[in-house]
């Protein structure tokens, strides 16, 4: 039975056409790289057996699914994203692993999620994205129980973030900006690199005991020159100047931005398995009022 996505919003409707393929395509690179940041915190959040715990954003599900191994079958496990090609996947690991305590649901944290239910709420590299943060914001901390806590990880500013700033500056170097018109997949992924920015924001949502910890990690981002330039153009910064650029204007600068941008990825640390530069993340913790 087909899905009803009449109701859908253009910002859903915009990643379920256009950008799905592309990170589906891209699943091994996305993938593996954010999960670095995750990694690199999730041992350490107080996130406990028999908890309930929602994940925004959740993608493919892997981090739903080792958050489910953490909570035991005593606790449950629920991640939303508005992907309904994503959570195929996620729902499909999730049975090849036997994991029978958590769930995947469609929806957008934008509009509604349930409230008062959970003890936890994470969000890997999601909240960025939306288009009115700090409503979307007080929905995730709804969604919580009294005295419930969050944890949501967004990349710092763009200067930390070469791995998908820089083929942005290189493509900008010849092509125009995107319009204030331009399809996009939300603010953007910087739109969180500002820490007074975003405690404001969070305070404002009616968040407490506000933290930050800088995470820095690098990330595979292609396994070859050549994978490198294809992901940097079909995702992410540099990807939505080239498409916003139209078709024609695009092609007629690809030889001279590829060529560009192979300087920048062989300029890179490279082992085998592919090639790795540096990205930086902000995890942001804070607690919803007892």
């Amino acid at each position: 039975m087909a899905l009803d996505r009449s109701e859908d919003t253009e910002f859903v409707k915009f990643w379920n056409s256009v950008l799905e393929p592309k990170f589906t395509k891209y699943r091994h690179i996305l993938q593996g790289g954010l999960s670095r940041h995750s990694a690199a915190v999730l041992p350490k959040l107080p996130i406990e057996a028999g908890m309930a715990v929602l994940d925004v954003g959740c993608g493919w599900g892997d981090l739903s699914l080792q958050i489910a191994e953490r909570v035991g079958p005593e606790g449950r496990v629920v991640g939303i994203d508005c992907v309904e090609a994503f959570l195929k996947e996620a729902r499909a690991d999730a049975k090849e692993a036997g994991f029978a305590n958590v769930e995947f649901r469609r929806g957008d944290a934008e509009i509604a999620l349930p409230e008062n239910e959970f003890d936890y709420v994470v969000s890997r590299f999601g909240t960025m994205f939306f288009t009115n943060p700090v409503a979307a914001l007080r929905r995730m901390r709804l969604a919580l129980k009294p005295g419930g806590q969050m944890t949501h990880i967004v990349w710092r500013r763009r200067e930390d973030n070469p791995a998908w700033q820089t083929a942005k500056d290189i493509a900008l170097r010849h092509l125009p900006p995107p319009g204030e018109d331009a399809d996009t997949c939300g603010p953007g992924p910087f739109s969180m690199g500002n820490p007074e920015m975003v405690e404001t924001m969070m305070k404002s949502a009616g968040y407490e005991d506000v933290s930050f910890t800088r995470v820095d990690e690098k990330i595979m981002v292609g396994t070859t020159p050549d994978e490198c330039i294809a992901f940097a153009l079909a995702i992410g910064p540099a990807g939505e100047v080239f498409r916003e650029a139209g078709e024609e204007l695009a092609e007629a600068k690809r030889a001279d931005i590829e060529d560009e941008m192979r300087r920048f990825f062989e300029s890179q640390e490279r082992n085998e398995a592919g090639i790795w530069v540096p990205t930086s993340s902000w995890v942001i913790s804070a607690r919803n009022p007892a």
